[in-house]
């Protein structure tokens, strides 16, 4: 508590901080091929030994510069939360997998091992579980839980913003089949690869999770699902839901209760 009246007191004032942001350039083995990210870092990242980070994924047709570009308080949040972020490339439409249809695109093996073992190499970072979390918006709120269900070894909390959590209604859409296949044709691989059917790999409180979605998004029914099915398994979670839709307006403001979210759970931890 008294930290966060710190944070609030010197907003307050205006007292002036400025967090770093570098584009860098990372290589993927997996994919034979330089990667761009952001990395933003606090100003005073200097004085500390080691930093608690937030992987923050982008949406399909998106890139690595779209939280920057788009949302001014990603940067605020290093200064004010005292965390790095880091905001990777993710392909147009990846869908943060290593897709089964094309060996060109393997986009977790990535995320999840290449760019953290990256970050970690070239920052002060905390290098466990619990200094790391992820999420997103829309295909990155996917890419956020399918990555961090799936190496609960790499991260300790995750989220996800106005997530396609269940890829199954949508069979058409944002290049999935070309990640996996048609579902027509490959509908035991569209049941492997959704979130909402991955709830098995979870244990209460293995992540600390924090799902949002606007009452006007098209997602937003399948993220009450997979509430719904988080409550019936006993897998302790934030859900929050208001009004709004599937848009930069939303994740303005989504992000902010997200990296708290974040920075709360570092701070346990």
């Amino acid at each position: 508590m008294k930290k966060l009246l710190v944070i609030f007191f010197l907003l307050a004032c205006g007292v002036a901080q400025a967090a770093k942001v570098d584009t860098v350039d990372t290589y993927s083995n997996a994919m034979k091929k330089n990667i761009k990210a952001v990395v933003i870092r606090p100003d005073n990242y200097a004085d500390k030994a080691e930093w608690p980070v937030v992987y923050l994924l982008h949406g399909h047709g998106g890139s690595y510069n779209n939280w920057v570009k788009n949302v001014k308080y990603v940067q605020d949040a290093a200064d004010q939360l005292q965390m790095m972020i880091v905001c990777p490339d993710g392909g147009v439409s990846s869908w943060y997998w290593d897709s089964p249809e094309d060996a060109s695109w393997k986009y977790e093996t990535y995320v999840a091992g290449e760019l953290v073992k990256w970050v970690d190499a070239n920052y002060k970072t905390r290098k466990d579980a619990k200094g790391r979390g992820i999420t997103g918006l829309s295909m990155g709120g996917h890419g956020a839980l399918y990555l961090a269900f799936r190496h609960q070894d790499v991260f300790g909390t995750a989220g996800s913003m106005s997530g396609g959590v269940d890829i199954r209604p949508y069979p058409n859409n944002w290049n999935m089949a070309k990640r996996l296949g048609t579902q027509a044709e490959q509908p035991e691989r569209w049941d492997k690869y959704t979130v909402i059917n991955m709830l098995h790999l979870l244990t209460p409180n293995s992540l600390a999770l924090i799902i949002d979605c606007g009452t006007e998004d098209f997602f937003y029914k399948v993220n009450e699902n997979l509430h719904k099915e988080l409550l019936y398994r006993g897998i302790p979670h934030d859900y929050l839901t208001r009004p709004g839709a599937h848009n930069w307006d939303y994740w303005n403001n989504a992000v902010q209760y997200q990296l708290l979210f974040m920075h709360n759970f570092f701070d346990r931890k």
